[in-house]
């Protein structure tokens, strides 16, 4: 089905298979996060790592490393979901929004219950953002401000899925370790 004008490659199917990519991302996201303990996040894989910290304010802050290098250390399920959860609001409010959020402004929720609330919500926010996408929305860079520019805005919903996806590996791969810890 295309909308009238478009001709092959429109938006219904350009916006679908980005959908569908989106869906299947999301499927493994949902699959890691259920049943998810506080616990499970809290658990550090290794002695170094990325990780979250309580403030004096009762606010979770997560680590910011300097570099990407391997010898960070595994990181935390805490500051895996909190990354998924800082892009993910970073990209809406970059793309729907004033643009004025920051990395020092998301913090982590606290707990395993209050990560899948945050994470299904921003889900519902990108998913109802991406079934009004037009042709022009996909084609134009209005809306890409963040974490790439000067690029259509399609790239940056590919890239969500992507960034999806990888984070829901990385959250299960942590789920596996911890499931077979000893000690």
């Amino acid at each position: 089905m295309t909308e009238a004008g478009d001709g092959a490659g429109s938006t219904v199917e350009t916006r679908d298979c980005l959908v569908r990519q989106f869906e299947i991302a999301w499927a493994l996201t949902q699959y890691h996060l259920d049943g998810l303990t506080t616990e499970e996040c809290l658990w550090r894989p290794a002695d170094r790592g990325l990780h979250v910290h309580q403030d004096a304010d009762g606010r979770w802050r997560a680590d910011w490393p300097e570099h990407e290098g391997y010898d960070l250390g595994p990181p935390s399920i805490a500051w895996l979901t909190w990354h998924l959860g800082f892009w993910w609001s970073m990209v809406l409010d970059h793309s729907l929004a004033h643009a004025t959020l920051t990395r020092e402004a998301v913090a982590w929720p606290g707990d395993a219950d209050g990560v899948r609330a945050w994470i299904e919500g921003l889900q519902a926010r990108w998913r109802a953002m991406l079934e009004q996408l037009t042709d022009d929305d996909l084609r134009s860079a209005e809306r890409t401000r963040w974490p790439i520019q000067d690029r259509p805005f399609g790239d940056v919903v590919a890239w969500a899925s992507l960034e999806l996806m990888k984070n829901a590996s990385e959250i299960g791969y942590a789920r596996f370790l911890y499931a077979v810890r000893t000690g």
